[in-house]
């Protein structure tokens, strides 16, 4: 299969309210996770190791640092005079209002999607970190002669996670006969990963008839009411993954990325991670400081101690400090003898002298952006 034939279209504020205040001035897509990274980092990343040349970026609202993120697209090779990285803002034509779903997203920029050669399209999320080679899915989407695929993954989920899922019933040839949508069920199944595969003239088509009819929502209005109807497969991906949808499943994921084989399994050699470099000078470490189990990003200056803790780029500890089990973001400054234990601040937080914050690792605090504590 030609890569080249295959558009990529990535909705970043599918997921805002998951994520309560993290997500009040960004998109979803802009979330930073792992040191250095943005959630949109990974779908796009995927995208162009599959060698998709042309990615759509569909937005919403507070997408300023989004757009600042992504700029031009070079740190991808999406800085192309044909395809490469295009930002879609909402309000693509006049007829398109705010969209209330994934259907009237698509509306919007209808008319960017019928401008390209692309046979095919690839839908993601900004939902699940993961590195995934999606030329496999595509190729079983054309052979099994699927009307969509899901890209879906099984496993043993309590009832939070399933309410913020759809949950697929697939039968022994791997299509899909069930949809359940915000089903607070638990024990094994299979969730949809809120990735597809369909074919450009049929996605318009859907478009263009769910539309008519008043219809804005691609699970409810489409896989579920025409599961009957449309050949919809299921791809089970079972690679390492981590999907975002809760300020604890946050928290719980970049702490994964500490444990070395989680991070051996999510940034391959053969397919980087890329995300905006940024040009800091090494983190510098005190005389008296200690660092154990933790990710530490460029530009930090750490002069207290550090334990099982993920510190974004940026980011100070003041002496005596002892930081635990913790995800302090971009430019947090913590200042000298505090203890901090389960907390997430956002980017610029300041946290004065002889402060004492600590939670539950089941429900962390959360600080948010520019916060004085």
């Amino acid at each position: 299969m030609n890569m080249g034939n295959v558009l990529g279209l990535i909705f970043a504020n599918m997921h805002d309210m998951t994520l309560g205040y993290m997500t009040k001035s960004r998109t979803m897509g802009s979330v930073l996770v792992g040191g250095r990274y943005r959630l949109i980092d990974f779908p796009l990343s995927n995208m162009v190791n599959c060698e998709i040349s042309e990615v759509g970026v569909i937005t919403k609202a507070n997408y300023q640092s989004l757009l600042d993120h992504l700029g031009s697209g070079r740190e991808w090779d999406l800085s192309r005079k044909k395809g490469g990285l295009h930002i879609l803002p909402p309000f693509g034509h006049v007829e398109a209002g705010l969209y209330r779903g994934r259907i009237e997203a698509l509306y919007g920029v209808l008319s960017y999607i019928k401008s390209t050669m692309a046979e095919y399209v690839f839908l993601s999320d900004c939902d699940v970190i993961t590195n995934m080679d999606m030329k496999p899915i595509i190729n079983y989407h054309i052979d099994s002669e699927a009307d969509i695929t899901v890209v879906t993954t099984t496993g043993v989920f309590n009832e939070e996670q399933t309410l913020n899922s759809t949950v697929v019933g697939v039968d022994d040839t791997g299509r899909i006969h069930d949809v359940l949508i915000h089903s607070p069920i638990s024990g094994q199944c299979t969730i949809s990963l809120n990735m597809f595969v369909i074919k450009k003239s049929a996605l318009i088509d859907l478009i263009q008839n769910s539309i008519a009819r008043g219809l804005y929502s691609f699970e409810t209005d489409i896989l579920q009411s025409k599961v009957k109807e449309l050949r919809i497969m299921s791809y089970d991906y079972n690679e390492f993954y981590r999907k975002i949808d809760s300020i604890e499943s946050f928290f719980n994921a970049n702490l994964d990325l500490i444990d070395i084989e989680n991070s051996r399994q999510l940034f391959l050699p053969n397919r980087p991670i890329y995300t905006k470099v940024r040009d800091n000078a090494p983190s510098k470490y005190g005389l008296d400081s200690s660092v154990t189990n933790s990710i530490i990003a460029d530009g930090c200056v750490i002069e207290g101690e550090v334990e099982n803790s993920v510190l974004f780029r940026g980011v100070k500890v003041g002496k005596g400090t002892k930081i635990k089990n913790s995800i302090l973001m971009q430019d947090t400054k913590v200042g000298n003898e505090c203890e901090i234990s389960n907390i997430i601040t956002d980017k610029d937080v300041v946290i004065s002298n002889d402060r004492l914050l600590t939670s539950s690792a089941s429900y962390p605090m959360y600080i948010g952006k520019g916060a004085s504590v």
